[in-house]
């Protein structure tokens, strides 16, 4: 009740519902405009049936039913006309409707930019900017100064480190070369090949022997 009396002194509406209750009524409007064509079709099928079956016997009859079809085919005619506006009404509506919601997501997004950009300015992020660049250049002459203020006040002499460096080089690879020639040799796992070359000769000694004794025995 309050929505319609509202709306009788001009209240403001909502425009997403209002065109969607727009949207459903040319729908369903279409939906009779099926129903209403379908039924016309059919009586044109009818009356041209008719027309044939009496174009013979009585052609009195077959004319009127002609008639009748021709006035059928104008007003299906006119019902297809109106189903065109409606469906061009329909495509529009949507078309507002959806260029309406991308109108208010832009807003939004409008809105939601300038809240963040609110409390920044090109010359606040050049200051902010300039501030960094001079923080920086600072922090690198400090480490500078210090990298370069480590060593002050030592005598190093360059000719001496590199002599020093060679000797190392040099006893290192003494070292490495000495350990070489202390490596024992790997022998592989098993009987030696002195004790396999000893394997026959005992066989054959103790082959000699049992032979011995079978001749002793036999010349007994």
């Amino acid at each position: 009740m309050m929505a319609g009396i509202m709306g009788y002194f001009g209240g403001r509406r909502d425009a997403k519902q209002s065109s969607r209750n727009a949207i459903v009524t040319l729908r369903q409007q279409l939906q009779l405009i099926d129903k209403k064509e379908e039924y016309l079709q059919k009586k044109i099928d009818e009356e041209l049936n008719k027309a044939k079956a009496s174009a013979v016997t009585n052609k009195q009859a077959a004319t009127a039913a002609l008639r009748r079809k021709k006035a059928t085919e104008q007003e299906l005619e006119r019902l297809q006309g109106t189903r065109f506006q409606l469906e061009m009404q329909i495509n529009t509506l949507e078309s507002a409707s959806f260029n309406a919601e991308t109108m208010a997501a832009m807003k939004q997004a409008a809105g939601a930019l300038k809240d963040i950009h609110g409390s920044l300015s090109i010359d606040k992020v050049d200051n902010i900017m300039a501030e960094i660049q001079e923080r920086t250049q600072v922090a690198n002459e400090v480490s500078e100064a210090i990298s370069a203020n480590t060593y002050a006040g030592v005598d190093i002499d360059e000719d001496e480190l590199k002599n020093e460096l060679a000797q190392l080089e040099q006893d290192e690879l003494n070292e490495r070369l000495m350990g070489a020639d202390h490596v024992p040799v790997h022998q592989p796992a098993g009987p030696s090949r002195v004790e396999e070359s000893r394997k026959p000769i005992a066989l054959e000694d103790d082959e000699e022997a049992q032979l011995k004794e079978l001749q002793a025995a036999l010349a007994m």
